[in-house]
C-alpha cells in the first residue's frame, strides 16, 4: 500500500487552470507530508492540525481521502463549518479530486446515486456534512473522519453536543478509526517557554480559561509538535513565529511588505524569503522532550498522549511571502479594527490572538520582578511612609491588596489575599475591619478604598448596603469607590451619597470616589514595567504566586476607531488588577507623588484636593496637580499576543 503522500504524487494531477498545474507535489508543503502519512498509517485515532490560511491543509485532507478510497475503501465523513462552505468551496474540490485521479475516476458511481453531499466511490460513501446539522453528523458510520475549520463550528449543535464528539461516535464500530481535525486558531492568551535541552522555544500550555480557541485546546492536549526550521546562517533549529518578524516600526503597509525579514533567535542572522524553500525542505516537526541533532535527526519522545498534534506557522507557507503576511497585519493595525487584526494574526500566522497584544505586560515579567525583590510578603520595606488598602467586593469573598508608598510615589506590595465569606453577612466585613485596623510592622493603614460596584444581598431582604454601612463605620479612612467605564475629565472625582446605615437620607453623607478605570489600569500596566531602581517604581515581594501575576495581566486595553478605550478581559479572574488600579488612585489621593526622600516619616500625608461631582451644567474643578492621561501608541514591530 502506498503512503498518502506517495499516492498523491503518483495519482493527482492539477488542470491547467490551477495555480500550479501539473502533477501534485506534496513536498511543496513538506510540513503536510508527515501529517497525512500519519493519518494514512492510522498512527492515532485523533490527529489535530493548527495552521494558517493558505498553508495547504485542504489539499492534505483530499490526499488522505483519495488514498483511503483507492487503497482501502471505507466510509468517509467530511465535516465543514457551514453549508455554504461545504457546497460552494469544498464539494467542487472533491469532484476535482475524483476526476483528476485516474484510479478513482472509474470507481465513482455517477448519476442519481451522486448528490452534492454524498458520493459513492468503490462501493463506499463519502459524505459531506456541515456542523450546523446534527442529523448529518449522526447518520452514517465512518472509518475516517475529516473535520475542517473546527474553530468556526458551533460548540453545541441544537443541544446534541460538541460536533467533534458527534463525529467521533460515528467511528466507534471501526477499530482503526481515524479523525483528523484541522483549523486556524482564534483567541487565546498563549505564551512561550524556552526548552533548555533542545534550545527551542515552544508554546507553553495555557490555562483552560485563558484560551477560547477550541482547536488550540485540542492541540495543547496532544503531543504538541512544532514545525521547526534550520537557520541558513548558524544551522541551529528554531520554531518560526510572529515575534521573530522584523520590519521598520513606523513603516507603511507597503514599506513593511518590502522590508520584512525574520531574525534567527539563535544567532541573530537575517532570514529572508529566498531562504524559505530550503528551510522547509530541511524542516522537522519537534515536540517538547525532543531535540534535533546537527544532521537533522529528531531524537527523543514527545509528551505521551493519545492525540497526535501539529502546529505550523503561517510563515512556512510557500504560497504567501513573509512580507504579504506582515502587510495585512500592518494594514489592520492602521485601521484599528480588532476583528481585522485578529484575522491577520489567526489566518496569517496561525497563532492565537490575544486582545491588546504588546500593551499588556507578560505575567512572567511580574514573576521576574518578584524574583529580584529584597523583601518578603508581609514585611514593610524601609522606604514605606504610608499604607493603603483596597478591596474588590464579590458575592462570596473580598479580594484585597495592601501597598506601601514612599518617595515620589514609589510603592511596594506588602500583602494581598482574599477574605472568604458571604458579603451579605457581617462576619466577612468584621474581618475586613480587623485587617484595616491592624498595623503592619507598626505602620497603620492610612487610607482604604472599597469597590461599591457590587451590592451584597438583595435590597428587599437586606435594606442596608453592606459596603456603605462598612464605610460609615470607618468614616475617617475608608471610602467607597465606583469605576467609570467612560473617560472622565479628571482621573478622580467625589460625589455625595446621602444615606444612613439603613439606607435612608442623612445630612452627613458618604464621599463616593469615582475613578477613571482606563486611567488607573493603564497606570498599573505602565508602572509594572518600570525599572526597580527608578523613582516611582512599583515593587512586588519575593515569591509572589502565579495567580496574582495572571490577574494583573488579565485585561488588555483596546482603542476603537473612534478613539474610545475599552478593557477586554483575557482571563477569568481580574480582581487583583482592580485592587491595584484602586491602589494607584488611593496613592494619588494621598498625594504620594510629592513625598520627598528627606520627608519626616512622622508627617501626615497631604490629601489631594479631589474635585467634587459637578452639578448639571457646571464645569468640574481640576485638582492642583492632575495626573495626565498616558499617551498610548501601537508598537508595530512585533505582535506580543
Amino acid at each position: 500500500m502506498l503512503s498518502v503522500s506517495k499516492w498523491a504524487r503518483e495519482n493527482r494531477t492539477y488542470p491547467r487552470s490551477a495555480a500550479i498545474p501539473g502533477p501534485r507535489d506534496p513536498h511543496l508543503t513538506p510540513y503536510i507530508v508527515p501529517i497525512e502519512d500519519a493519518a494514512g498509517e492510522r498512527l492515532s485515532k485523533r490527529i489535530v492540525v493548527v495552521t494558517a490560511a493558505q498553508s495547504g491543509k485542504s489539499e492534505g485532507l483530499l490526499d488522505i481521502a483519495g488514498q483511503r478510497l483507492d487503497q482501502h475503501p471505507v466510509p468517509i465523513l467530511y465535516v465543514g463549518p457551514n453549508k455554504q462552505f461545504l457546497t460552494e468551496q469544498f464539494e467542487p474540490r472533491v469532484m476535482a479530486l475524483l476526476d483528476e485521479a485516474p484510479t478513482l475516476a472509474g470507481k465513482v458511481a455517477r448519476g442519481k446515486r451522486m448528490t452534492k453531499t454524498r458520493k459513492m466511490i468503490a462501493g463506499v460513501p463519502l459524505r459531506l456534512a456541515h456542523a450546523g446539522s446534527s442529523a448529518a453528523l449522526k447518520s452514517d458510520p465512518a472509518a475516517l473522519a475529516l473535520v475542517d475549520e473546527y474553530d468556526e463550528m458551533l460548540k453545541n449543535i441544537k443541544g446534541q453536543g460538541d460536533p467533534l464528539g458527534l463525529v467521533e461516535r460515528r467511528g466507534d464500530t471501526y477499530a482503526d478509526f481515524v479523525c483528523v481535525v484541522t483549523s486556524t486558531c482564534s483567541r487565546g492568551m498563549v505564551r512561550t517557554v524556552h526548552d533548555q535541552k533542545s534550545g527551542l522555544i515552544f508554546w507553553r500550555i495555557a490555562q483552560s480559561d485563558e484560551v477560547e480557541s477550541p482547536i488550540w485546546k485540542l492541540w495543547q492536549a496532544g503531543t504538541r509538535h512544532h514545525w521547526s526550521w534550520p537557520c541558513p546562517h548558524c544551522g541551529e533549529y528554531f520554531v518560526p513565529r510572529f515575534d521573530l518578524v522584523r520590519y521598520p516600526k513606523d513603516a507603511t503597509p507597503l514599506e513593511a511588505q518590502a522590508q520584512t525579514f525574520i531574525e534567527c533567535p539563535r544567532c541573530g542572522g537575517i532570514i529572508e524569503e529566498h531562504h524559505k524553500a530550503d528551510m522547509n525542505e530541511r524542516g522537522k516537526f519537534v515536540a517538547p522532550g525532543q531535540y534535533v541533532e546537527p544532521d537533522g535527526t529528531v531524537v527523543g519522545d514527545p509528551p505521551p498522549s493519545p492525540t497526535l498534534s501539529y502546529w505550523v506557522s503561517g510563515l512556512a507557507s510557500p504560497f504567501v511571502t513573509f512580507g504579504d503576511r506582515v502587510k495585512n497585519y500592518v494594514e489592520a493595525v492602521e485601521i484599528g479594527d480588532d476583528a481585522m487584526i485578529q484575522t491577520a494574526v489567526n489566518a496569517g500566522f496561525g497563532e492565537c490572538y490575544s486582545p491588546g497584544g504588546g500593551e499588556v505586560p507578560e505575567w512572567e515579567e511580574l514573576k521576574a520582578k518578584s524574583a529580584r525583590s529584597s523583601y518578603a510578603r508581609g514585611e514593610v520595606p524601609d522606604g514605606v511612609r504610608y499604607l493603603t488598602l483596597t478591596a474588590d467586593v464579590q458575592k462570596q469573598s473580598i479580594p484585597y491588596t495592601i501597598r506601601g508608598w514612599g518617595a515620589k510615589a514609589t510603592s511596594w506590595l506588602v500583602d494581598y489575599g482574599r477574605l472568604h465569606g458571604d458579603t451579605a453577612e457581617e462576619e466577612v466585613w468584621d474581618a475586613l475591619g480587623d485587617l484595616i485596623s491592624t498595623p503592619i510592622d507598626g505602620v497603620p493603614i492610612r487610607l482604604a478604598f472599597v469597590d461599591s460596584g457590587f451590592r451584597p444581598g438583595k435590597s428587599d431582604t437586606l435594606p442596608l448596603n453592606r459596603v456603605y454601612e462598612f464605610c460609615r463605620r470607618f468614616l475617617r479612612r475608608v471610602r467607597p469607590t465606583k469605576g467609570s467605564s467612560t473617560p472622565m475629565r479628571t482621573p478622580m472625582m467625589v460625589s455625595k451619597i446621602e444615606v444612613t446605615r439603613a439606607g435612608k437620607a442623612s445630612k452627613f453623607g458618604l464621599d463616593l470616589i469615582r475613578l477613571d478605570t482606563d486611567h488607573w489600569k493603564s497606570w498599573v500596566h505602565e508602572r509594572a514595567r518600570w525599572d526597580e531602581n527608578k523613582a516611582g517604581s512599583w515593587h512586588l515581594p519575593k515569591n509572589i504566586d502565579d495567580d496574582y501575576c495572571h490577574q494583573i495581566v488579565s485585561e488588555a486595553r483596546l482603542v476603537d476607531p473612534l478613539g474610545k478605550p475599552e478593557w477586554v478581559q483575557r482571563s477569568k479572574e481580574n480582581h487583583f488588577l482592580d485592587c491595584e488600579a484602586m491602589q494607584a488612585a488611593a496613592g494619588y489621593m494621598l498625594n504620594v507623588q510629592r513625598i520627598k526622600p528627606s520627608e519626616d516619616t512622622e508627617d501626615q500625608a497631604p490629601v489631594v484636593a479631589v474635585p467634587a461631582e459637578p452639578a448639571p451644567g457646571d464645569v468640574p474643578v481640576q485638582s492642583a496637580r492632575p495626573v495626565a492621561r498616558p499617551t498610548r501608541r501601537v508598537v508595530r514591530s512585533n505582535y506580543m499576543g
